[in-house]
């Protein structure tokens, strides 16, 4: 698995591509292209938050409920009456030992489920919520006719000038995993 699968362990772009991209946002771009790029990019945001804070809470509420379930299967266990010995046809009898202690809720499972339904839930509602941000935002820049048209040609020319600046880099040697940046 990939460091790269999780937002929070992703690289950023590096500073070099940072200013390509800044400099392609200045000189290809309106105010209002940029107003709505920036627009977009808070949506996304505010769904990825609001996502990750849903699924973060379902994912505890889910985690309580069955914390409460196992706790009951535990007390309907302990309060039956168990046999305690175990008769073959031959009359040997042999001792049904008690798996009560090995079946009580421990604070071990408790943090285990918290935890693993907790991360979970953030991963899957944050990954939500980039989806849903991403089609809100793909709307609110779609809505502007001609303002699409110039963000994806600002965007090409700036794939364009990245992929040769990365290409540079290679033909120096200096380009890849081992201290440059990549796509």
């Amino acid at each position: 698995m990939s460091s790269d699968s999780l937002a929070m362990f992703r690289k950023s772009m590096g500073p070099d591509l940072a200013k390509l991209a800044e400099q392609h946002l200045q000189h290809d771009l309106t105010q209002a292209d940029r107003d709505a790029l920036q627009t977009a990019a808070r949506t996304v945001s505010t769904h990825v938050t609001a996502g990750s804070l849903l699924g973060l809470a379902l994912s505890t509420l889910l985690a309580y409920r069955l914390r409460r379930a196992r706790l009951a299967n535990f007390a309907a266990f302990s309060a039956r009456e168990k046999p305690v010995a175990l008769r073959f046809p031959s009359g040997r009898e042999e001792p049904i030992p008690d798996v009560t202690a090995l079946l009580r809720p421990s604070t071990v499972g408790d943090i285990a489920t918290y935890g693993l339904l907790g991360f979970g839930g953030l991963f899957l509602g944050g990954e939500t919520g980039l989806l849903t941000g991403g089609f809100r935002a793909r709307q609110g820049i779609s809505r502007e006719g001609g303002g699409r048209e110039r963000i994806q040609g600002a965007f090409r020319k700036f794939q364009a000038d990245a992929l040769r600046k990365q290409a540079e880099a290679l033909e120096r040697g200096g380009g890849g995993r081992d201290g440059g940046w990549s796509l």
